[in-house]
């Protein structure tokens, strides 16, 4: 490389952003490029061993363990904000809007505001070429430095506002997208506990430079360079169109992770067993009563099941035709089963678009809702209620999407198309030419 860069990520901590910036972030470092994360600080240790560097910020005031308590676990803050959380996601998207949502939108915003000094010493200190934030909030460290910003969106892109956003459903509410009758009030809801928060974020903001922050939006859009990650056939481009600055990617499919081997005990395949991946991200899957159920219910099924577990994987078994870790290398999974069910993260979801699988989505919040309706709206899996589905519902739906074989051949060859544009390698090459721009 000629001309080398130094090229800041900050992602959000959550494993989506994260995953998905070091797999753009894996493609810059092979181009010659030094690649700065200036992520959250429980990824301490995980980032120099991918060839990165590691510049990492607390969110708020570091905890001191108790000398006389227990070891700490890694993983307790998850299995605390699910026990405490997961009655949440059990209400309507539009009665989660003030219990979940805002408050969860002022926890971001509170780690914003403590970490703008670390980010501005990081600045400083590492001199980027690019900057790079994969988030859900402004930092405005970020965007008042000098230097080309780029803002990723791993999210449904119905977070993406622009012309004829009207013409879509709202985003986070998971609703029909050929029913308009709800679309109203759960704005207004949103806009009635929302508002005051945003006008105190922007205000912030503002006294740290930045522009003012778009109508009823907690981050900025790049006039540098805005990228998304979604397959263009459940996109909603057609009614609500871009302009130049967004550039899409179908997926953005990392290739870091570890080598996959189907287990020994579930490679044996008798005629009607299928292989399904069963995920529900670290949030989804710590939920240990879910997660049991789940089981329960995919037992009595013909089916073999490679389950991720999560943080809470040693409080629930699997059964006999199951095989399963608390952490799995998802990107190489995937290809290897016929569907998957899953919680609807965005990063999940276009993994399965990219290797032509069909899914069942059981959402529980966030994004996580519209992505399920999507998939279902178009017809690439079935949506079914996290908390309330029927036993013989799940079992029917995956026999349905099994069955379609005609959405299988459909599926496979959306995948190899997705494939073959090669998404990550488009982003790294459009944040590589925004840093030499300037230079």
């Amino acid at each position: 490389m000629a001309h080398p860069l130094t090229i800041l990520f900050m992602p959000e901590s959550a494993y989506g952003p994260t995953n998905n910036c070091i797999g753009i972030g894996d493609v810059l470092r092979k181009r010659g490029h030094r690649v700065v994360f200036a992520a959250e600080a429980s990824w301490r240790g995980r980032l120099e061993p991918l060839g990165f560097v590691e510049d990492l910020v607390d969110l708020a005031p570091p905890v001191e363990p108790d000398p006389d308590g227990p070891p700490q676990d890694a993983g307790q803050f998850w299995k605390d904000f699910i026990r405490d959380t997961a009655p949440e996601f059990r209400k309507p998207t539009i009665e989660q809007l003030a219990t979940f949502m805002q408050p969860t939108w002022q926890a971001l915003i509170d780690g914003a505001t403590f970490c703008e000094p670390q980010l501005r010493e990081i600045i400083a200190r590492r001199a980027p070429d690019v900057i790079v934030e994969d988030n859900v909030v402004s930092f405005p460290a970020l965007q008042t430095a000098g230097k080309p910003f780029v803002r990723i969106v791993s999210c449904n892109p119905l977070e993406i506002r622009g012309p004829g956003s009207g013409e879509i459903a709202p985003p986070y509410s998971g609703l029909p997208d050929d029913d308009r009758s709800e679309w109203q009030s759960f704005r207004d809801e949103y806009d009635r506990t929302h508002r005051p928060t945003w006008e105190d974020f922007d205000a912030w903001c503002r006294e740290q430079g930045t522009a003012p922050l778009p109508e009823l939006e907690f981050i900025h859009t790049s006039p540098d360079l805005n990228l998304y990650h979604f397959p263009a056939v459940a996109d909603y481009t057609a009614r609500r169109p871009l302009d130049r600055s967004w550039l899409r990617i179908d997926s953005s499919v990392r290739a870091t992770d570890a080598e996959f081997t189907v287990p020994a005990e579930l490679a044996a395949r008798p005629p009607d067993s299928a292989l399904v991946y069963l995920s529900l991200g670290s949030l989804g899957s710590a939920d240990v009563a879910l997660m049991r159920r789940l089981v329960a219910v995919l037992a009595d099924t013909p089916h073999r099941f490679i389950v991720s577990k999560g943080p809470q994987h040693a409080e629930f078994d699997l059964a006999p035709n199951m095989w399963g870790a608390e952490f799995l290398p998802q990107t190489n999974v995937i290809p290897l089963v016929d569907l998957v069910i899953t919680h609807g993260g965005n990063n999940t979801t276009t993994e399965a678009f990219h290797f032509g699988k069909p899914m069942v989505v059981l959402p529980l919040f966030w994004d996580q809702y519209d992505n399920a309706q999507r998939v279902d709206e178009t017809g690439f899996g079935v949506r079914l209620p996290t908390y309330a589905f029927a036993d013989d519902d799940l079992r029917a739906a995956i026999d349905r999407l099994l069955g379609d074989m005609d959405l299988r051949a459909r599926m496979a060859r959306i995948g190899a198309e997705i494939q073959a544009t090669d998404g990550v390698a488009t982003a790294a090459a459009a944040i590589e030419a925004t840093g030499l721009s300037r230079r």
